[in-house]
């Protein structure tokens, strides 16, 4: 072994160590392996960072805002909605969002699957009062398991069929994958659903502004136009659109006001609604049913420039000159150019409309406008802004077109027209430009510690093959497998490909393993499907690092997830792939 080889060995020991440590966060391990790395020689200064343009960064920062975009359209949550309104309880939520995620990562690639998901599983656990990490990671396995079924569902599949085409002639078919697949994803939903209580109770991403203010109780007005969804609803079935966290307090038709109307009360065009509830379900409740909120399109307010308009919260102080008096009375429209949408007391419930309500010390409003006159039109008023939180209320939700995007996007690269890095890329893009994400929301999606880590890991893991480490590990693979019967042959190989992903990624792997594993089934006198098989397998089933797949990158953040996490509930799922892998292989691609 040359002295690059065991400084590469040695700084990937030492960060693996670091990890698993947990005391330094993971992109600043990340960052101190590429300088030691650097220091050391086993990394040109000149590649230091050349990681930062690799395709994975590109597809998991750009996944981020593309799922971004899906959670504001709320599309997800409707699809879901009939089949998770009456699952409350955690393990039902968790074997809905894992069959799904793990169903469709077999149809479009696993990372585009899991972002679209991704916002269901947030939504579902406000429903149980679950911790999101509970059912984060459980769907990142599911994924790499779901993109075991067919040609398309990941790309180590794309690769080993190529391979096969390479050395045989014959590529694999989109579904020759799925007899081995669909067994590991079967055992593995199964597995899921059982032990994900191996998981840390406790993990949960950073607290948000918006988790850190907390406020409740939100009244708004908003109206039913033509052509609104809510039209012939009873008032039952509308508040049942954001399962019963939205009250109606009252409800104007005509010059007719009705307090509290009763649930069976059918709602027309027209209709003018009090509602009450947090600012995420009113959304949800308002995007649902079509309706609009009162005053949020005048004209003073939509002309102003699409980058810039926004809302705020703001509190009302002891010296503003909004105490004691209405919106209406104010005309903050006229006057100021900004629309008032909602209005928070605590302990107190509104019945009256939003224009009569006379304000007072302490409440908190949401006003929407220019955000960048908004400091000066809060001072003017007498308001202290609040710090700036996802608030979306007053803004406009574009259903289908983020997963349109996502789909189209998803297409292209399973039919081979555009690499998967240049299909997010250009998703993202795309749901800027088409408004379902402003620029500013879009950077405020992306995961940056979780990219700094990718981008700094990359030349880190690289240089284990630039100094021929990989040549060694297959030189002793090539000599152990060589006494093995075959079974034992197709587990070595699925192993070493397992134990390799997480040091390279799983393009990489698949690149240095399949010709191993054909170059097995020659000298061997065995045919190489299983081997390749067994590879594709190893390389898309890395559960037990954050770093060795987008997916299980992808929910380090959200999730709150430590380094050593992932090992706690990926270790004996790992066992169990093996274990049911090597037979399922052998049994569908025998190697006489």
């Amino acid at each position: 072994m040359t002295q690059p080889q065991v400084l590469a060995f040695a700084i990937l020991g030492g960060m693996m160590l670091l990890f698993i440590w947990g005391k330094l966060r993971y992109d600043v391990t990340a960052t101190l392996a590429l300088l030691a790395a650097i220091i050391v020689g086993v990394v040109p200064a000149e590649r230091a960072f050349s990681g930062f343009s690799d395709d994975i960064v590109i597809i998991v920062g750009n996944a981020l805002v593309v799922s971004g975009a899906i959670a504001r359209s709320g599309i997800i949550e409707t699809a879901l909605a009939r089949l998770g309104t009456r699952l409350t309880r955690v393990r039902s939520q968790l074997l809905l969002l894992v069959t799904s995620v793990t169903l469709l990562s077999s149809l479009v690639k696993n990372i585009g699957a899991l972002a679209m998901l991704m916002p269901a599983a947030f939504q579902m656990s406000k429903k149980s009062s679950a911790s999101p990490s509970v059912f984060l990671m459980p769907m990142a396995f599911g994924s790499l398991l779901g993109g075991l079924i067919t040609l398309v569902g990941t790309s180590p599949n794309i690769i080993v069929s190529r391979v096969r085409e390479e050395m045989t002639g014959q590529p694999f078919g989109m579904f020759d994958y799925a007899p081995v697949g669909l067994g590991l994803s079967v055992v593995g939903i199964t597995f899921l659903w059982l032990f994900y209580k191996l998981l840390p109770a406790e993990r949960r991403a950073a607290a948000t502004m918006a988790e850190a203010l907390d406020i409740k109780g939100y009244v708004t007005e908003a109206r039913i136009d033509e052509d609104a969804d809510a039209i012939d609803m009873t008032v039952s079935e509308f508040v049942g659109l954001a399962s019963g966290e939205v009250k109606i307090t009252g409800l104007l038709r005509g010059d007719t006001k009705r307090t509290t109307p009763l649930p069976d009360a059918v709602l027309r065009e027209g209709d003018v609604l009090m509602l009450e509830g947090d600012p995420e379900a009113l959304e949800r409740v308002i995007a649902r049913g079509g309706l609009t909120l009162t005053g949020q399109d005048r004209a003073t307010v939509t002309e102003s420039a699409a980058g810039s308009l926004g809302v705020i919260e703001a509190v009302v102080t002891a010296q503003s000159q909004l105490v004691g008096r209405g919106a209406g009375r104010m005309l903050l429209h006229d006057r100021h150019g900004i629309n008032l949408l909602a209005i928070s007391r605590a302990g107190q419930r509104f019945t009256e409309r939003l224009r009569d309500i006379a304000l007072s010390a302490g409440d908190v409003v949401v006003l929407q406008g220019p955000l960048d006159s908004m400091p000066e039109i809060l001072r003017e008023l007498g308001c202290l802004p609040l710090a700036v939180r996802p608030l979306r209320l007053g803004s406009v939700r574009h259903g289908l077109i983020p997963v349109g995007i996502l789909a189209v996007a998803m297409g292209l690269t399973a039919a081979g027209l555009v690499p998967v890095a240049v299909a997010f890329f250009g998703a993202a893009v795309a749901v800027i430009l088409s408004g379902a994400l402003t620029a500013r929301e879009a950077y405020d999606h992306i995961e940056w510690p979780i990219l700094i880590m990718l981008g700094a890991l990359i030349p880190v893991s690289d240089a284990l093959r630039t100094t021929g480490g990989t040549d060694l590990l297959a030189a002793w693979l090539s000599q152990t497998a060589a006494v093995l019967p075959p079974w034992g042959a197709v587990a070595l190989i699925l192993v070493a490909a397992m134990a390799v992903t997480p040091f390279l990624n799983n393009a990489a792997t698949v690149l240095v393993m399949a010709p191993i594993a054909v170059t097995f089934g020659t000298e061997l006198g065995y045919r190489p499907e299983a081997f390749l098989m067994a590879v594709a397998v190893g390389a898309g089933c890395d559960f037990l690092t954050p770093i060795g797949h987008q997916c299980n990158t992808l929910v380090m953040g959200p999730g709150g997830y430590r380094f050593s996490d992932y090992a706690r509930l990926g270790a004996p799922l790992s066992v169990l792939v093996v274990l049911v892998g090597v037979p399922l292989i052998m049994w569908f691609w025998p190697v006489g």
